[in-house]
């Protein structure tokens, strides 16, 4: 067996080759997507091969940048198209695909690795662990009135915005533009390179298929917001994603969107945790939330570079003890936060946690608390108060949230 990096001439095979290994031909629809494989990057891809030259596996990469807490912008690879045919599954091939990958991840100096994960068991053992979340809000129309704002915020209020109908084909650049400025101060969220939009490939509204747009414009006309949507064949009106600079563009656009007419129920698709819309309901049970499921999984490459490009909102200092099977690597770290930077060395004292790489890519983003790891069995503790302090080291600015479908 052989794995191999691939070229530009390899991209029909890649791709047929992944539809081999997941089932499907290149022209099944997959749910509104655009042509997915056209933002590839085919030298970061890998091809399996059996001796008699027959592809039999892919692995790839894309080049992101991922939003850390204290809007800090990080490189990250986009791992994707990963699978392997049903022919030559349980004998090894993945596993030392991903070994493959990783390597040459670290020899480009990349630190961090993101995922979205098709099966959930499948990824924790090559040290990949879940870091946001996603869900959805369903709205029944009639219940879906917003209460008047109250407070401080709704004095401060500035000047009325406005939005505006489009179709997806007519405002391409001011949805790059506008997604652009909401990622760079969004934990968890990845930048979408100017190939994926001229290029169609993703999920609406990236994809061409045909989606109304609504844009909001601040009091100065300056677009600040955005919602993909359709309405079906029945009564609901889906929302792709909602995208907003501020929390009064979102809600300007919620209003917007549930008071659609000819509709019963108003489908947020990927709604983010810890949102304050449903709290702006006239009716806190106006919407439902379901499916909720992990979305972004995180691996980190380099441990002392990872902690130390991030920002931090708590001194402290913990010692963890950071085991990598899959790497076959284990260190200690001396993690040392002061006025919001951090300094991580090797160190020979003794740990306070002990977690493996998979619950740190986990908790990295501020998404999932340490204690709660703790409490499952994953991190252990050395000493009390370890994961309190844990708990307060690792949050974030704001709930890490990305919708970036790769």
């Amino acid at each position: 067996m052989e794995i191999r990096p691939t070229t530009d001439q390899d991209l029909d095979v890649f791709v047929d080759t992944l539809h081999a290994a997941f089932g499907r031909f290149p022209g099944t629809p997959t749910d509104g997507g655009g042509v997915w494989w056209a933002a590839l990057e085919m030298d970061r891809g890998l091809l399996a091969t059996t001796e008699d030259s027959r592809p039999v596996g892919t692995a790839a990469a894309y080049s992101f940048e991922l939003t850390l807490p204290g809007e800090v912008l990080a490189p990250a690879a986009g791992v994707t198209a990963v699978g392997v045919v049903p022919s030559h599954r349980r004998q090894g091939l993945l596993s030392a695909m991903m070994r493959r990958q990783l390597t040459e991840l670290r020899a480009r100096g990349e630190f961090l690795s993101v995922l979205l994960a098709s099966e959930a068991g499948i990824y924790r053992r090559f040290g990949y662990g879940p870091s946001t979340y996603t869900r959805r809000l369903s709205v029944t129309r009639h219940k879906g009135a917003l209460a008047a704002p109250r407070g401080r915020g709704a004095a401060e209020a500035g000047a009325p915005g406005s939005i505006e109908v489009m179709r997806r084909a007519e405002c391409g650049p001011i949805l790059e533009e506008i997604y652009d400025r909401y990622r760079r101060a969004q934990p968890g969220a990845l930048s979408r390179p100017h190939r994926w939009w001229a290029s169609g490939a993703g999920q609406p509204p990236i994809s061409p298929v045909p989606r109304y747009i609504a844009v909001h414009r601040d009091g100065d006309g300056v677009p600040d917001g955005y919602a993909s949507y359709s309405l079906g064949d029945g009564d609901t009106l889906t929302v792709d994603e909602t995208i907003a600079t501020d929390d009064a563009a979102f809600a300007a656009l919620a209003t917007f969107l549930l008071g659609h007419d000819l509709v019963a129920q108003i489908v947020f698709k990927h709604f983010p945790p810890e949102h304050p819309l449903r709290w702006q309901f006239e009716d806190f049970r106006a919407g439902e939330v379901s499916h909720e499921s992990d979305w972004l999984w995180v691996r980190i490459l380099d441990v002392p570079r990872a902690l130390t490009t991030r920002g931090w909102f708590t001194d402290g200092e913990l010692v963890l003890d950071v085991d990598d099977p899959f790497l076959g690597e284990r260190e200690r770290y001396l993690l040392t936060v002061r006025d919001g930077k951090a300094d991580c060395v090797p160190t020979d004292r003794e740990p306070d946690l002990s977690l493996d790489v998979s619950d740190l890519g986990s908790i990295y983003l501020g998404g999932t608390a340490p204690s709660t790891l703790v409490r499952a069995g994953h991190i252990r503790t050395h000493r009390p108060g370890a994961a309190a302090l844990a708990d307060a080291l690792f949050r974030a600015d704001r709930p890490p949230h990305c919708l970036h479908w790769f």
